[in-house]
């Protein structure tokens, strides 16, 4: 087949290989913020991902990350463990939604926000998944940083 079906190496979109990642290899060699490890699984380096990042994050008992933000990708977020706070701005304030294993977050490109751990024993760890195949992170000052969008 030719046309949208066709690899650049004229194999068929079908018949490219499955990668396999084992959750203990993964790479913290990402872009990484204070008070947060970031491991990445699934992207344009590790997989040749060409629209998708993903990854696991650890926040540890009784801390929390720094402000940042994630540039244009929209990330997905799912609670494996703990019970991480997401911290975000609207409008003077600081809006808190707590979470429990089993529940999603949304997270819209630029949008200013950190993750809080406040159990003082159990690390908070999340799985991520941004429509980036990088890992894009902008460390800020604050919630309330000026956001630059390129």
């Amino acid at each position: 087949m030719a046309g949208n079906d066709e690899r650049r190496d004229g194999t068929a979109d079908w018949h490219q290989k499955l990668e396999h990642i084992r959750g203990g290899t993964l790479s913290s060699d990402t872009n990484q913020t204070s008070g947060m490890r970031r491991f990445e699984a699934i992207s344009g380096t590790t997989v040749g991902s060409e629209k998708l990042w993903m990854g696991r994050t650890h926040v540890g008992p009784a801390t929390n990350s720094g402000d940042h933000h994630h540039g244009e990708a929209e990330t997905a977020i799912y609670v494996v463990s703990g019970h991480p706070v997401f911290v975000f701005a609207e409008g003077e304030e600081e809006v808190r939604i707590e979470t429990e294993p089993g529940d999603y977050i949304f997270v819209p490109p630029y949008v200013p926000h950190r993750e809080e751990n406040p159990d003082p024993a159990e690390e908070a760890v999340v799985v991520i998944a941004r429509s980036t195949q990088e890992g894009i992170v902008v460390n800020l000052p604050s919630l309330w940083a000026e956001v630059d969008r390129g």
